[in-house]
């Protein structure tokens, strides 16, 4: 400590503020009191939050291990603690107490888990132990598993640490979200089996601290009175948990500063509550708001055309993002026919990219869900484009896909073992190691495939009882499915294996977000399989895409959910998908109305400031999902776009029409949402150019203050019962019209909700 006073004192201005803007310099030396720290996407707040620390630490006004410092990740902890020692050198050692939430909650524990029963070196068990004791009490209890499924109550379990909440605290509203009512009573049971273990899971770490600070007052005193300074790290993402326990610490002294981004809290779906960044002056009165808003990141037109979306979401706490950058250029806003032409046209937008002698390392795709990287990836490797999936694996890589693979190649290859042995027990058929080595011990004395051996075992004694039903239940599948293969379209087949076997059913009785992400991803894999001939040229491409790694070392372009883009950035960033129903995302409109509307508004703003030149936003027309195609309109986030910083493009190829989206403002863009029909502005505001169709592709690119059709007026050549023709879904008759949307009986393909300008009149 007086060696960093000595080498600092005779400097005018102390290191760790040269080069920050006035309001970074204002939450560096605003130290007393509580204080907001609203940081706009890339506004330096890194640099804010370390400087701060860096400045309690020369100042005196805290010893190290007085200050605590909390982040999300073991990352930003890492990072925090590099950039404080560069500032203030070795007495970043003696901060104990900077670190994730996680890691600060456990260190406090085993200072005091005799509190709850613990001893001080308990276990904290990893997701895999805590599935098998849970399971193990699911079963004691006589609870039907496959029916209410072990990671369902996992899920449940995790919800309710998040929110703060100890068994004693589960009414029989809360415990009816399980088994029928039994929800609370297993919480129990599952918390008691782990005090016995003297173990605890990730939830417990932060739970039990709360309890021993709401139930110890001495404990809580002695935190407080240690703790002089608190400074939290994106603040948006605290769950109810977090925020108690934060503010137990904070109630005291009241020095704690918090730093945040109401237009950036995603992660409602694993507890996170923007609610708590809302009330931070309601929480600690006369708190001091400092925002943070000029920009280092972007240029002005990518930051006014999140401004100008984000806006239209209510009750925050607002802010104006401003950059000196040069104006750059505009956002792309591009319309195309398909999915397979996005692909396509953002793979010819990344050559030109690569040309121009940029890096591809540069370069990122953002979808809205995991099982839309799929179509990228298949045209990338078909064209050489190197990529890399972060967050996750390749779409051929994740393990429902292997899974269905697996299925597949047993089907088509009798002799494949390891597709075999892969699905055997998957999903749980009760055939347990002992009875997968004697179908293996049978394969290896007769020199026959396992599905061949597994049909011959059935005819011994080897297996008894449920196993052997089990086992004979699926050997018959996959003959019947052989059967089936010589007459039924590939992709039909896979529709019925994955219902039949039971693998679909597994994840559908999960209900958590990471199975209906597997379920999406099923099926685009059927959807993908419409595109080969046959099964066989099907897994053939496969294997040559799986085969495909290329250089790790090489610069690869970036393909990643939202979700894992925040906190990244990139020159030039595709944000793909931007249509009503998969963004926002039609089952979170469905799930939450007004509120999941807004998260979904959040995203859109993280994800167009990822971009530091140029962002392009890309729509599709049609969406071919389970064999048919769908029509779509532009995401509302499209309309909510100011048309000064945006130029739009629409190409149409393959004969389509020429069209061109525009959009009109609306009173209230939640109405249809709070109506609780699950659309929003999307829905009122598309309108096209007319009908025209062509034997050569179109593309016009026009600044959307020139456009030439305004509002949702349709067609005057239309009527109810008219016949028309549509290029992708064939003949059919009027049956409704909503200005210039129209319900369509089509004779081929069903009742479809298409734009007028994408049919014809026809005698």
């Amino acid at each position: 400590m007086n060696q960093i006073a000595q080498t600092s004192a005779p400097q005018a201005e102390p290191p760790y503020l040269r080069g920050l803007n006035p309001p970074q310099r204002e939450a560096v030396l605003t130290t007393d009191g509580p204080v907001l720290i609203i940081a706009g996407a890339g506004t330096g707040k890194t640099a804010a939050l370390t400087a701060r620390l860096a400045h309690l630490i020369f100042t005196k006004k805290a010893w190290p291990s007085e200050i605590l410092s909390v982040t999300f990740t073991n990352k930003a902890a890492r990072e925090m603690r590099e950039r404080v020692g560069r500032l203030v050198g070795d007495a970043v050692e003696g901060m104990p107490w900077l670190g994730t939430f996680h890691a600060i909650a456990a260190k406090m524990l085993r200072r005091h888990a005799e509190l709850v029963g613990l001893q001080s070196n308990f276990t904290i068990l990893d997701t895999d132990d805590q599935l098998r004791l849970l399971k193990q009490l699911i079963l004691a209890a006589d609870i039907d598993e496959k029916r209410f499924p072990t990671r369902s109550l996992a899920g449940l379990i995790d919800q309710w640490k998040n929110k703060g909440l100890v068994p004693a605290d589960i009414d029989a509203g809360e415990s009816e979200r399980y088994a029928n009512g039994r929800g609370g009573e297993l919480y129990q049971q599952y918390q008691t089996r782990l005090i016995a273990l003297n173990a605890c899971d990730f939830g417990d770490l932060l739970l039990h601290m709360l309890v021993i600070l709401k139930t110890h007052r001495d404990v809580l005193a002695q935190y407080q009175q240690r703790f002089k300074y608190i400074m939290v790290d994106e603040y948006q993402d605290t769950n109810s948990s977090q925020y108690l326990w934060l503010r137990l610490l904070a109630q005291e002294r009241k020095n704690i500063a918090c730093v945040g981004d109401d237009d950036q809290s995603i992660y409602s779906w694993r507890g996170a509550q923007v609610e708590n960044i809302l009330k931070f002056e309601r929480d600690f009165p006369g708190a001091k708001v400092i925002r943070l808003e000029q920009n280092y990141r972007s240029t002005p037109h990518i930051l006014g055309a999140a401004s100008g979306v984000i806006a239209n979401n209510g009750g925050r706490l607002g802010k104006q993002l401003w950059t000196e950058r040069d104006v750059g250029e505009k956002v792309k806003v591009i319309g195309v026919w398909d999915g397979p032409e996005e692909a396509r046209r953002v793979g010819e937008e990344i050559d030109i990219v690569r040309r121009s002698g940029k890096s591809l390392d540069e370069v990122a795709i953002l979808v809205r869900a995991q099982h839309q990287t799929r179509e990228f990836e298949d045209r990338f490797i078909a064209i050489g484009m190197p990529y890399k999936i972060v967050g996750g694996f390749r779409f051929y890589e994740r393990a429902e896909i292997r899974d269905a693979l697996a299925y597949l190649r047993v089907v088509n290859q009798p002799a494949d073992d390891l597709a075999f042995e892969r699905i055997v027990n998957v999903p749980k058929r009760g055939l347990g190691d002992k009875a997968v080595a004697r179908i293996h011990q049978l394969a290896r004395a007769t020199g026959t495939p396992l599905t061949t051996a597994a049909a011959r075992i059935l005819d011994t004694d080897e297996l008894t009882g449920a196993a052997k039903k089990s086992l004979g239940r699926l050997v018959g599948d996959i003959a019947r499915w052989r059967d089936m293969a010589a007459s039924l379209p590939h992709a039909e087949l896979a529709r019925q294996l994955l219902d039949e076997s039971g693998y679909t059913a597994m994840y559908q009785a999960e209900k958590s977000v990471e199975a209906t992400g597997r379920l999406e991803n099923l099926s685009e894999l059927v959807r993908a399989m419409e595109e080969y001939d046959s099964l066989g040229a099907f897994l053939e491409h496969v294997s040559l895409v799986m085969d495909n790694e290329g250089g790790a070392q090489d610069p690869q372009v970036t393909i990643m959910t939202i979700h894992a883009a925040k906190g990244l950035e990139y020159d030039t960033v595709f944000l793909v998908g931007w249509e009503e129903g998969l963004f926002p995302s039609q089952r979170s409109l469905d799930e939450g109305g007004v509120k999941s509307l807004e998260e979904e508004r959040r995203l859109a703003y993280v994800a167009i400031t990822r971009a530091r030149r140029l962002a392009v936003i890309i729509h599709a027309a049609n969406r071919r999902i389970y064999g048919q195609w769908n029509s779509s309109i532009p995401s509302r986030f499209v309309a909510e776009l100011p048309a000064e910083h945006i130029d739009t493009e629409t190409t149409m190829s393959g004969g389509a029409s020429l069209w061109q989206a525009n959009w009109s403002d609306r009173a209230d863009p939640f109405a249809d949402v709070a109506r609780g029909t699950g659309r929003g502005p999307g829905w009122q505001r598309a309108s096209g150019t007319g009908s025209t169709f062509s034997n050569k592709p179109a593309r016009v690119v026009e600044s959307r203050s020139s456009a030439i059709s305004l509002g949702n007026k349709g067609r005057d050549d239309l009527s109810l019962g008219m016949r028309v023709f549509h290029q992708k879904f064939g003949y059919g008759a009027i049956a409704e019209i909503e200005g210039n949307k129209l319900e369509i009986d089509f004779e081929s393909a069903g009742r479809k909700r298409v734009m007028d300008t994408f049919v014809t009149l026809t005698p």
